[in-house]
């Protein structure tokens, strides 16, 4: 439109000054020229806007937004109207107490209160996008500036509330998920009311009092310490058992031996053991005794 008004203003100035000096008039001419050329690119450029990939364009004429909106590529629309465009690709919204970590410099942790009184400090993800037929009830009713009129106290406000209901430890271990869940659903009614879709809550942190985290740490060193001494008595019964059962074996090894020891038996063994004897090239065996007496053996 810049283009339109400069060639309008060089056909007025180039138009008077022909006018006001008869010489000057090729000179009036041709700025005439140049002046209706300027005018003519300037609508040409005005009635095209293009629209990148992941936005929309929302018109506006005169204070007024007009209904519909524009998709990416190029659109012809009225030289007149001003586009506002849109981005309506996933966006994620940080609430971190890291200095630099978060849209906002500095500590931008949320301090809330458990329902047993502690104060906690969370830190926040939220993934959002703007839904495209949406973009111009929220540039009527919010304006681009929608991070901060909506997304960030809507999203401070239902951490609050919902953090009132869970203890503190609580909400740092066993119930996080559960918290995550329902801040989830409750957000994402309040976003889509207003032209936005709700993605994904990432609780990426959570701080509690220096007090509770030292009482957290000695409740888990004297777990892992009552672990550790079951362990070891487990050890030590299994041992004893063990030992037991060897001694159990012992006695009744040598319980079944004395059963088995029969005169007839030990009478067989000395029979045996004297055949040795008499094979061998080496000794001389004489024999005395007999009946149940055991007999002399004297070797040569």
């Amino acid at each position: 439109m810049f283009l339109a008004i400069l060639g309008l203003f060089i056909a007025v100035i180039s138009t008077t000054m022909s006018k006001a000096n008869p010489n000057l008039g090729m000179f009036g001419k041709l700025g005439r020229y140049i002046g209706i050329a300027l005018v003519a690119l300037g609508v040409l450029t005005s009635c095209l806007v293009q629209i990148s990939p992941g936005e929309v364009g929302v018109q506006t004429l005169f204070g007024k937004v007009q209904p519909g909106i524009l998709t990416e590529g190029l659109n012809v629309v009225n030289p007149l109207v001003e586009v506002i465009h849109f981005d309506i690709r996933t966006q994620n919204y940080t609430m971190s107490g890291i200095h630099d970590e978060g849209e906002k410099m500095g500590d931008d942790a949320i301090r809330v209160l458990s329902a047993d009184g502690l104060e906690v400090e969370i830190d926040i993800t939220v993934l959002f996008r703007v839904m495209p037929d949406k973009a111009p009830e929220i540039l009527r009713n919010i304006g681009k500036g929608y991070r901060d009129v909506i997304v960030r106290p809507l999203v401070r406000t239902k951490i609050r509330d919902f953090s009132a209901y869970y203890d503190a430890v609580a909400l740092y271990s066993t119930k996080r998920d559960e918290f995550q869940q329902r801040l989830f659903a409750a957000i994402e009614k309040e976003f889509k009311d207003r032209g936005l879709v709700m993605e994904q809550v990432l609780v990426r942190n959570i701080n509690l009092p220096a007090s509770v985290k030292a009482a957290i740490e000695a409740k888990i060193n004297a777990e892992q310490e009552a672990q550790k001494m079951k362990f070891v008595l487990d050890k030590e019964r299994q041992e004893a058992d063990r030992k037991r059962v060897e001694a159990q074996g012992i006695a009744d090894y040598q319980r079944i031996l004395t059963l088995s020891l029969t005169d007839k038996l030990l009478q067989y063994e000395q029979i045996k053991v004297q055949k040795e004897l008499v094979a061998s090239p080496n000794a001389k065996v004489i024999v005395l005794g007999s009946g149940k007496t055991t007999p002399l053996l004297i070797g040569q």
